[in-house]
């Protein structure tokens, strides 16, 4: 989706800085005529008609499955009433912006094939966006990228069936090093060998062979503008 492309496109121009992409339902093509002509419907039914209900269940259809927008016991599940409430609060000249952008965006795919960095892309089997999904997986190569596919899951893998990305993403971590050893390592082990306890001790792990200069992961060197934040605590002084 959105976020994806976002990601993958930062990775493009700024390979240096990622070590790896965790991708949920991307689109990586510019759109076709027909997901042209269905945004802008809908972005002349948010013009005349504001947060309509037709719009909603546009909206709902294009990021959930029929499983949980059509429950069997005939009420909606939580998260669809949860995103309706949200709908209801945003202002309808945003999501128009969000729709154009969508709409105007351009083909990565020449880009995909120069990725070096591995990647791990997470798409529902009911997925709008799952034929791109597929396609951006293939064009990356089974080398550096790695599609797992939800049953019974829409677009929003992160909402709909959670559960079903902690391993695969246990298992991407891992190749980078990020894992401790097990718990029940006897001491002398440790002892011999003080490393082997701590995250991405491995030598031959990808997190050793490619690291990221600390000065590249500064807010000013990402181009980001953090406002400081305050912590205020109430401190009763007894006298």
């Amino acid at each position: 989706m959105a976020g994806a492309y976002i990601l993958t496109l930062f990775t493009m121009r700024y390979q240096e800085r990622v070590l790896g992409l965790i991708l949920v339902s991307p689109i990586c093509k510019a759109p076709s005529w027909t997901e042209w002509f269905y945004n802008k419907v809908l972005m002349n039914l948010l013009y005349f008609y504001g947060m309509c209900g037709i719009l909603k269940e546009c909206l709902l259809q294009r990021y959930f499955s029929k499983e949980i927008r059509c429950s069997v016991q005939g009420a909606e599940a939580d998260i669809i009433q949860a995103c309706r409430r949200l709908l209801d609060e945003r202002k309808s000249l945003n999501v128009m912006r969000f729709l154009q952008a969508i709409n105007e965006r351009y083909d990565l795919t020449e880009g995909l094939e120069n990725l070096q960095c591995r990647t791990l892309i997470f798409v529902g089997e009911s997925s709008q966006f799952r034929d791109e999904s597929v396609y951006m997986s293939t064009k990356m190569g089974k080398k550096t990228c790695a599609l797992v596919e939800v049953e019974a899951c829409g677009s929003l893998v992160t909402e709909e069936h959670p559960y079903a990305m902690i391993i695969p993403i246990e298992f991407f971590l891992m190749g980078f090093g990020y894992h401790r050893q097990p718990y029940f390592a006897s001491s002398s082990t440790i002892g011999s060998n003080p490393s082997s306890s701590t995250i991405g001790s491995n030598p031959t792990s990808p997190s050793s062979r490619c690291c990221i200069a600390p000065e590249l992961l500064s807010p000013e060197s990402l181009g980001i503008k953090l406002k400081p934040i305050k912590t205020r605590v109430d401190i009763d002084v007894k006298v």
